[in-house]
């Protein structure tokens, strides 16, 4: 009687429950773009960045080619006309201003999930001092060379010899809070890297407590230096319970596709895959449209942000916004009449900024689709929360944030 119990009352009992929860929708796939903002904010100037708008650089490229997310109402949004407004746009639309006090990968993360960060991470624009590096030096064995804010690229340009030659790592910063090391992978095998970040992650608390800890491992010789696809992040822990422990205390799933696991250290997620590029990522998400799960599937597609936004190319990047375009047809076709799917970034990084090849502080779009989605234009929103707090509405989850939700206006 107790296995009859077991294997059949407690699912069913599990299934009932999670119905309840969420019986307006089954399934949420939140899309990031990363960094396709939508315009500068008006503290942009506090952030150094002066009349920037990743989406109207890429829209002077004539690779881009975006029907679906304009029918979407992409072109409808408050200052992106020039993208072309539709007459009858399919979704609801809107674009939301960071409260944080950042630009960067994690910050907005934290704030879409609906963590509002007052106080900015800690950066380093002159380096990293010593009370930060000897310990690691120390704990890894290794010394350290570059130790500044430098392009990605360029660094191991410059620094790849001498890290081949000596064993030494190399460690630099940006405009980000981040501290990243590269290291080649016949030098310092990737495993090997990733265990040299566990260790400043470890160092990296309280004051020092940067967004992230990334590896990045190059390959190549010297004057041809390449980074590879095994980028890893460490990231430091939200300070408090998310959207995506909402999910998954709600016992609802919660999946992190890329590098959204990394980003929330982990904390909050039932699945997660991680991903090899844009193409990998929207491939694998397309595999969790033909599942039968009930929650939230996170996805961010990082190409737009690593490989066009920091490396400033135009072209490049509208290339990806098209592929999305035309992949997004394909996806929506397997969309259930209770699913919601909502499409927008963490940040900008213009690529047509050449005074930085940093983040851009701008506004996100928000693009909002599915069958029972009442089309129509949100406004502009003053937090990225506002969207955890109606995803979390829609499923009947409590979670605590500044968000405000706009259910009722889209469902």
């Amino acid at each position: 009687m107790l296995r009859l119990f077991t294997s059949y009352f407690l699912p069913l009992a599990s299934s009932f429950a999670k119905r309840k929860v969420c019986d307006n929708m089954k399934r949420v796939f939140l899309f990031v773009l990363d960094s396709c903002g939508a315009g500068e904010m008006p503290d942009a100037a506090k952030f150094g960045d002066y009349n920037v708008n990743t989406l109207r650089s890429c829209s002077t490229s004539k690779l881009l080619d975006i029907p679906n997310m304009r029918a979407a109402g992409l072109g409808n949004i408050d200052g992106l006309d020039f993208l072309g407004p539709v007459a009858k746009p399919a979704g609801a639309y809107c674009k939301l201003a960071e409260a944080s006090m950042g630009k960067d990968t994690t910050i907005g993360h934290w704030e879409i999930a609906g963590v509002v960060s007052p106080n900015p991470l800690p950066t380093y624009p002159n380096g990293f001092p010593e009370e930060v590096l000897k310990p690691f030096r120390e704990a890894t064995g290794r010394g350290v060379l570059a130790n500044a804010p430098w392009s990605g690229t360029a660094v191991i340009n410059e620094y790849g010899d001498e890290h081949v030659k000596t064993g030494d790592l190399i460690v630099y910063t940006s405009a980000d809070s981040v501290f990243q090391i590269a290291a080649h992978e016949d030098v310092v095998p990737p495993e090997q890297l990733y265990e040299y970040c566990r260790i400043a992650r470890k160092i990296l608390r309280g004051r020092h407590g940067v967004g992230r800890v990334i590896a990045r491992p190059f390959i190549g010789s010297s004057g041809n230096y390449t980074r590879t696809a095994n980028r890893h992040d460490f990231s430091l822990e939200p300070p408090r319970k998310t959207m995506l422990d909402a999910f998954k205390d709600a016992g609802l799933d919660s999946i992190a596709v890329g590098k959204i696991f990394d980003i929330f250290a982990g904390q909050g997620t039932t699945e997660h895959v991680y991903t090899k590029g844009n193409t990998d990522g929207m491939a694998k998400t397309m595999a969790y449209a033909d599942k039968d799960f009930t929650g939230l599937c996170f996805i961010n597609l990082v190409d737009f942000d690593m490989l066009y936004g920091h490396r400033r190319n135009i072209d490049g990047y509208a290339a990806a916004l098209t592929e999305f375009d035309g992949w997004l047809a394909e996806f929506m076709k397997k969309m259930g009449p209770e699913d919601l799917v909502m499409i927008t970034a963490d940040h900008g990084c213009d690529p047509a900024y050449r005074a930085t090849t940093d983040h851009t502080r701008e506004y996100i779009p928000l693009l909002i689709l599915g069958d029972k989605v009442k089309p129509g234009n949100l406004g502009v929103r003053t937090r990225f929360a506002d969207i955890a707090a109606t995803i979390c509405d829609v499923f009947g989850l409590a979670l605590e944030t500044e968000g405000e939700s706009f259910k009722e206006e889209i469902l």
